[in-house]
């Protein structure tokens, strides 16, 4: 498949296209493994517990520059 002249869009028009294309993709059609379900409960219960320490985005670009 491909998709020719997308630059012929706004920006708006082409978010609208991104979400049509997702909405169109059956939630029973993502598998997720049992292993990746525990894990991801697993992080929301510490989350929700307070158990789990939270970043900026600022935090998260300025720590991945200081280890380059």
């Amino acid at each position: 498949m491909e998709i020719k002249n997308l630059s012929k869009y706004s920006d708006a028009e082409k978010i609208v296209l991104a979400e049509q294309l997702w909405d169109s993709i059956s939630k029973k059609d993502l598998e997720i493994s049992d292993d990746v379900k525990k894990e991801l409960d697993s992080r929301i219960q510490n989350l929700e517990e307070g158990k789990t320490e939270l970043y900026t985005w600022d935090e998260v670009k300025a720590h991945l520059k200081s280890i380059r």
